[in-house]
């Protein structure tokens, strides 16, 4: 009975050819006729190059399989569905797999992904959240304390409660362009629910912290904490800690993380990713309406979560209200 070859198998195909080696040989390696081998390079090497290259044979390979007569026509309109999630939604292929799961439609990631880099013209592969997965060395950094900011409360006295786990602790930061126009960004950390609104008089410290209340008042019987970083725009965070608390509960304090430590606000620098999607490094912010802005933020919260379930961080954040 013939059987599929796997990924491992295509890719020591793949090694033995860059080896040298012959046909035969590798199909001793991997346990299967030469015939099998020469058909598989011959079937799935690139029509161009005529280089065999083991990850797009497999894509080749999982795109032919979903071709199969009897589900074509199935497979078109998921495959059609699908590319609307990435293209017109910029949703992630494990997002779209997760929302199909939950309507019951039986798929995973890796199948979206196979689909996504089979797709010749790059197309879908553009519109990728990540488009290159790449790991980081990390250096050790000494905790630098920051002293630009007049009475700021470190992170290292923030709640152990504030874990992201509860609802109602949130993280602040700005974007800017390279005019020095900025946009705030908010983040509920619990949810993933995002705020977001232009500063009209660039990162000046009282008119950002004004912002900061007209965001979150509405919520107010809900916050607990905000993290933010030692920008300058957040130098009024006295005003934002008065303007926010309620009397008879716990003050809503600002906690400040430490000076180059991004990653002590992890929620709102993945959020700021997410929106330079939509509004590049380079773009001016003058060519964004309010209007446009605040529809960003409401596509945003559209987007079901893995954490969440699959939910949309609207539906979660409002749930928790």
């Amino acid at each position: 009975m013939y059987k599929q070859l796997t990924e491992p198998q295509r890719y020591a195909i793949y090694l033995g050819l860059k080896r040298k080696w012959s046909k035969s040989r590798i199909a001793g390696e991997i346990g299967v006729s030469a015939s099998t081998v020469c058909r598989e390079v011959s079937r799935n090497a690139d029509p161009s190059s005529g280089e065999y290259v083991w990850c797009r044979a497999q894509s080749r390979c999982m795109c032919r399989r979903h071709g199969l007569p009897g589900n074509r026509s199935k497979d078109a309109l998921l495959w059609w569905r699908v590319e609307r999630m990435i293209v017109d939604e910029g949703w992630s292929p494990a997002q779209a797999a997760g929302v199909l799961r939950k309507e019951g439609t039986p798929i995973c990631k890796q199948t979206i992904y196979n689909h996504v880099h089979a797709e010749a013209s790059g197309r879908l592969a553009g519109h990728l959240p990540h488009r290159l997965k790449y790991s980081r060395r990390m250096r050790a950094r000494p905790v630098t304390k920051a002293t630009n900011i007049a009475g700021r409360t470190s992170i290292h006295d923030r709640p152990k409660e504030a874990d992201g786990k509860r609802f109602g602790d949130w993280e602040m930061d700005t974007i800017v362009d390279p005019k020095g126009h900025a946009i705030l960004t908010l983040t509920e950390r619990s949810t993933n629910f995002i705020l977001m609104e232009r500063l009209t008089e660039g990162r000046k410290a009282l008119p950002t912290a004004k912002a900061v209340v007209r965001l979150l008042f509405p919520y107010r019987k809900t916050l607990r904490t905000i993290t933010t970083d030692n920008g300058c725009e957040f130098a009024a965070h006295m005003e934002i800690t008065r303007r926010l608390s309620i009397k008879g509960k716990e003050k809503v304090v600002v906690y400040f993380t430490d000076a180059y430590s991004s990653w002590q606000k992890g929620a709102i620098e993945n959020a700021n990713k997410l929106i330079r999607r939509y509004i590049p490094k380079q773009a001016d912010f003058d060519s964004f309406t309010d209007a446009k802005i605040k529809a960003i933020q409401h596509k945003l919260n559209k987007r079901p979560r893995e954490k969440l379930d699959f939910f949309t961080p609207k539906l979660c954040f409002f749930n928790n209200l």
